[in-house]
C-alpha cells in the first residue's frame, strides 16, 4: 500500500535546507582538574562540521542533508548525538547538562533532552514528563510511572495546540488533537526528545501545532548482538520489567534490528484503582553507500487502568487529596462542595444511584505504530527522504449515569430500554466514549542541493478514518461493567435501536505541499531560510444520533502557513537568529456533531455543534542569541505570538431554559511576549550544571462570549492574563557523574496559573524536586554494564493542583459587556503525584 503511494508522493516532494547544524565529538580525557578537554567543532556544535559547498567538489551526505527550521522532522534529519564511551545504556557524560542541553545551529528555537539525562531517570517516565526542566516546558502527571498520560502546555499553548512526532510520524489524536504520552514510546528506546517551542517546520505532518513541536527519535540497533534488560519496584506496589535483544549486523549487511517488551503495574496512590501496561517496539534499519538508510520502527501498546477523578478548587481546598475516610465514613453531604470526587461511593457500588464507582471509570486502550522513514541519495545533489506510516487506536473513557429505563430519552423519544429482559426500572448505565482510528499518510521530500543553494520541495498526504460511539450498557451486582468495552449487554430500546450517547464517523483527508529554499553566504557564516506550506484539508462526518440538527457535515479549510528566518555566526563562538513562522490549528471533530443527553423541553443535545468555526491561526516571531564553545552552552531567546479565532470549548447557560450546554466557539485574539534562557556545561569536576528560565506574558485580546439566548453576553476577558500561561518557570538541574558513581538532582518552579479567561480563580504556583542516585558495578558474566539506581520523585511530598483541566470563562457570576449577569462555570483541576522511591537494576548484555 505504501510502496504506490510512495511513488506518487515522489512527484512533489521538499526538503530541509540550510545550517550545518550540531555535529558529532569524540570522546577525551578530563585535565587533572576535571575540566573537559575537547578538540570540539569550530561552533560548539555536535556533529562534524560541514565545509561549505561547492561546485567544484562533489557535496558530502551532510552538506546535502543537514536539517534546517524549514524540514527537520524526519529521523534520517536528526543527528544530534555526543559520541564517546559507553557507560552502559547509552550514556557518554560528555553531553551539555547531563544530557538537558544540546549544542545548535538552528535558526529559531529548540531545546532537546538526550540518553545522557534520559538513561538516569525513572525508566518508566514517559516522553513529556522527561521533557518538564526545558525551558517553558510546564509539564504535569497524576502517577509515579507516567501511566494515566500527563499534560504540557509552552508559552501557554497546550499539548493539542502541538505537534508531536515520534520518527517522523504524527502522534496527536486526528481528531481532538490530543497525546497520550504513556503510549508512545518505552524510555530506554528513546534516544532523543527535541521540543521547538515557538513553531513546526515545513515538513511536520500536524494540522494542530499552532504552537510549537516535540519530536521523539529512537535508538538505532546495535552492531553487535546483544540486549538490554532492567527491573523497577517501587512505592504503590510499582513493578516493571524490560528487556531488548539486538540481532547485530545480518550475515555481511548492515541489516541489523531490536525487539523489546516492558510490563508496569502500579496501584493508585489516591484512592482505589490500578494501572498495568504491556508494550513492545523493534526496528529494522540498514544503511549504505554515503546517505542511503532504510528503517521500519512498530510500536504496540495495551494499557489496562482507571481514571483518577478530578477535583474543583473548592473540593481540593476543604479536602485536599481526599480519599482518606472511605465508605460512607468520611461525613460528606450532598451540599459538600463536588462531593462527587470524594464521595464514598468511588469505593463501593452498594448506594443506590452511585455512578461514581471506580470501577465504571476505566480507560483502556490499544494502538498500534508503524512507520518506515527512509532516505535515498539519487545523485551527488539530490536527496529522497520518505516516511510513509500507518497508526491504528481502540480504547474509550468510562462514565456512568442513574437513568429510570422506562422513561429512556433517545432524542424527542421517550422509550424503554432492556436487554434479555433485564434492566427495568432504575438502573445504573455503564457509558463508555469508544474511539477507533485508522491513520495511513505519508510524507515525502526531495532535497536538491547547488552550490551555496538548497532547495527542498515535498508533499504529505493524510486520510484518517474515526469511529466515535458511546454505548449505554448494563453493570453486574458487584457495579462491575459487563463489557470494559461497552461492546455487550447494549442497552437496546423498545424500537430495536441501541441507545447511545455519541455515534459518530469522522473521515479527513489532508493534502500539504510544501516548498522551502536556504542559502548559506559568507562562507556558511549567514544563512537564509524561506519557506511556504500549504494545508488542504477536507473533514466530512456522519452523526447517527436521532434528532441532531445536522446528519451530514462537511468542511473545508486551505490554509497557506510562509516561513522565514536568518541566522548569523558572529564569530565561532557567538550566533544569532531571527524568525517568523506561520502556524494553525483545525477545529476539533467534536465541533462538527451534537452529542450527549438530549433536553426534550429544548430541543438540544448537551453538546452542540459549531461546524462553522474558523481555524485558528498563529505568527510566531522569536529573535536569538547562543553562545557556544568546548565548555558551556547556552541561549536566550525573545518571543512573540499574535493569535486569532482562538479555539475555545465553553459551557454555557442557555437564557431562557437555564440549561447548561457545552459547544466550540472562536475566542478571538491572544498575545504573548518573553524569553526563553538555557545554559549548561560539560564536566566540571565531574558536575554538569543546567538551569532554564522562561517569562510569558500571556494576554486574552477579546471579550469571550458567554451565554446563549436572551442570555448572550460578552464577559470583560479583555487584557487580562490568558489560562493556564505562568508568568514565569524556573528549570535546574544537577548532575554528578565519575564513572562509577553518579547523582543527580532536579528543581521545576511554575508560578501561579489563572483557570479562568476572567482571572477570578487560580492555582498558585509551586515547587518539585526530584533525586537520582546509581552505581556502575562491574562486569558480572554475561551483564556488561549492571547499573543500580535509585529514583526519588517529589522529596518534599509537596501535595498541589498541578494542571487545569477545563479552563472556563468565569468562576463566579459577573455582569457582562452588555449588562447581563452571566454566571460562573467550575474550572477543574488534577492532582499531581506524590513522593515516590523506585529502584532499577539493569545492564548491557
Amino acid at each position: 500500500m505504501f510502496s504506490r503511494s510512495a511513488r506518487l508522493f515522489c512527484t512533489t516532494a521538499l526538503v530541509t535546507l540550510l545550517t550545518p547544524a550540531a555535529h558529532a565529538q569524540d570522546a577525551r580525557e578530563t585535565s587533572q582538574h576535571g575540566i573537559a578537554q575537547t578538540g570540539a567543532p569550530q561552533h560548539g556544535t555536535s556533529r562534524k562540521q560541514a565545509p561549505a559547498t561547492s561546485i567544484a567538489r562533489r557535496p558530502t551526505y551532510e552538506d546535502l542533508a543537514a536539517p534546517s527550521m524549514l524540514g527537520a522532522t524526519a529521523p534520517t534529519d536528526e543527528r544530534i548525538e555526543v559520541t564517546g564511551h559507553n557507560y552502559g545504556d547509552g550514556v557518554t557524560r560528555r553531553a551539555f547538562g547531563g544530557g538537558l542541553m544540546t549544542p545548535s545551529d538552528s535558526p529559531k528555537s529548540v531545546s532537546a533532552v538526550t540518553r545522557d539525562f534520559i538513561a538516569k531517570q525513572n525508566p518508566a517516565l514517559n516522553p513529556m514528563q522527561l521533557i518538564a526542566l526545558l525551558p517553558g516546558a510546564n509539564v504535569s502527571d497524576t502517577d509515579p510511572l507516567g501511566m494515566t498520560g500527563g499534560n504540557l502546555s509552552v508559552r501557554g499553548l497546550t499539548e493539542s495546540q502541538m505537534g508531536f512526532t515520534l520518527e517522523g510520524f504524527p502522534i496527536n489524536d486526528i481528531g481532538n488533537f490530543a497525546v497520550y504520552p504513556q503510549e508512545i514510546v518505552d524510555a530506554e528506546n528513546l534516544k532523543t526528545v527535541r521540543l521547538a517551542q515557538g513553531s513546526a517546520d515545513l515538513d511536520s505532518p500536524h494540522i494542530s501545532s499552532s504552537g510549537g513541536v516535540v519530536d521523539m527519535y529512537m535508538i538505532d540497533p546495535k552492531m553487535k548482538t546483544g540486549g538490554m534488560i532492567d527491573a523497577t519496584y517501587g512505592s504503590f506496589n510499582a513493578t516493571r520489567g524490560f528487556l531488548r535483544f539486538d540481532t547485530g549486523r545480518i550475515g555481511a549487511t548492515n541489516l541489523r534490528s531490536y525487539f523489546s517488551y516492558s510490563q508496569s503495574r502500579q496501584d493508585h496512590w489516591r484512592g482505589p484503582g490500578w494501572d498495568n501496561k504491556k508494550h513492545g517496539e523493534m526496528k529494522i534499519v540498514n544503511d549504505w553507500g554515503e546517505g542511503n538508510r532504510i528503517s521500519l520502527a512498530v510500536v504496540g501498546n495495551n494499557i489496562q487502568n482507571n481514571a483518577y477523578p478530578n477535583v474543583s478548587k473548592a473540593s481540593w481546598d476543604k479536602w485536599g487529596t481526599g480519599f482518606t475516610n472511605p465508605v460512607g465514613s468520611s461525613g460528606l453531604t450532598a451540599s459538600d462542595p463536588a462531593n462527587t470526587v470524594y464521595d464514598a461511593n468511588y469505593y463501593v457500588p452498594s448506594r443506590a444511584g452511585s455512578v461514581n464507582y471506580y470501577k465504571t471509570r476505566p480507560n483502556p486502550f490499544t494502538n498500534i505504530y508503524a512507520s518506515m522513514p527512509s532516505t535515498l541519495r539519487l545523485s551527488d545533489k539530490l536527496i529522497l527522504t520518505e516516511t510513509p506510516y500507518f497508526w491504528y487506536g481502540y480504547g474509550n473513557g468510562g462514565g456512568a449515569q442513574y437513568t429510570d429505563m422506562s422513561k429512556f430519552v433517545y432524542g424527542k423519544q421517550t422509550l424503554a430500554g432492556t436487554v434479555n429482559g433485564a434492566g427495568k426500572g432504575m438502573q445504573v448505565l455503564y457509558n463508555p466514549s469508544l474511539t477507533e482510528t485508522y491513520r495511513p499518510g505519508a510524507t515525502t521530500k526531495l532535497t536538491l542541493t547547488t552550490g551555496i543553494n538548497r532547495l527542498m520541495i515535498g508533499y504529505w498526504f493524510e486520510y484518517a478514518k474515526q469511529r466515535q460511539t458511546a454505548p449505554f450498557s448494563f453493570v453486574g451486582a458487584d457495579g462491575t461493567p459487563l463489557s470494559q468495552w461497552g461492546d455487550e449487554n447494549n442497552v437496546v430500546l423498545s424500537n430495536g435501536v441501541k441507545a447511545q450517547y455519541r455515534n459518530t464517523l469522522t473521515q479527513t483527508q489532508v493534502h500539504t505541499p510544501f516548498i522551502g529554499d536556504s542559502l548559506s553566504l559568507l562562507h556558511d557564516k549567514l544563512t537564509i531560510d524561506a519557506g511556504l506550506k500549504y494545508s488542504i484539508v477536507k473533514r466530512s462526518g456522519t452523526n447517527y444520533l436521532p434528532d441532531v440538527r445536522n446528519r451530514y457535515v462537511s468542511t473545508d479549510y486551505n490554509q497557506a502557513l510562509p516561513t522565514a528566518a536568518i541566522r548569523y555566526k558572529i564569530d565561532r563562538h557567538n550566533q544569532v537568529f531571527v524568525s517568523v513562522a506561520t502556524n494553525f490549528r483545525m477545529p476539533q471533530n467534536y465541533a462538527l456533531y451534537d452529542a450527549g443527553s438530549f433536553n426534550q423541553r429544548t430541543g438540544l443535545y448537551s453538546t452542540l455543534a459549531n461546524p462553522d468555526q474558523k481555524a485558528e491561526i498563529s505568527i510566531s516571531e522569536e529573535a536569538g542569541w547562543r553562545y557556544q564553545d568546548d565548555l558551556i552552552s547556552s541561549s536566550i531567546t525573545y518571543f512573540h505570538y499574535n493569535f486569532t479565532n482562538r479555539l475555545y470549548t465553553q459551557s454555557v447557560q442557555d437564557g431562557v431554559s437555564g440549561s447548561f450546554y457545552t459547544t466550540n466557539i472562536n475566542a478571538g485574539g491572544m498575545h504573548s511576549d518573553g524569553f526563553d534562557a538555557e545554559f549548561g556545561t560539560r564536566p566540571i569536576y565531574n558536575m554538569r550544571p543546567y538551569v532554564s528560565v522562561e517569562y510569558l506574558h500571556a494576554v486574552t485580546d477579546s471579550n469571550i462570549p458567554a451565554g446563549s439566548g436572551s442570555g448572550a453576553d460578552y464577559v470583560r476577558s479583555a487584557g487580562k492574563k490568558a489560562p493556564q500561561a505562568p508568568d514565569w518557570q524556573v528549570g535546574f538541574g544537577l548532575d554528578y557523574d565519575d564513572g562509577t558513581r553518579f547523582a543527580n538532582f532536579n528543581l521545576k518552579y511554575v508560578a501561579r496559573q489563572y483557570a479562568t479567561f476572567m482571572n477570578d480563580q487560580s492555582i498558585p504556583g509551586y515547587v518539585r524536586m526530584n533525586i537520582g542516585l546509581g552505581y556502575r558495578f562491574p562486569k558480572v558474566s554475561i551483564f556488561k554494564s549492571p547499573i543500580l539506581r535509585l529514583n526519588l520523585q517529589n522529596i518534599s511530598d509537596n501535595r498541589y493542583l498541578n494542571w487545569i483541566q477545563s479552563p472556563q470563562a468565569n468562576a463566579n457570576p459577573t455582569t457582562g459587556v452588555f449588562g447581563k449577569t452571566i454566571s460562573g462555570s467550575v474550572p477543574t483541576y488534577k492532582i499531581a503525584s506524590p513522593f515516590a522511591a523506585l529502584a532499577t537494576l539493569s545492564s548491557d548484555f
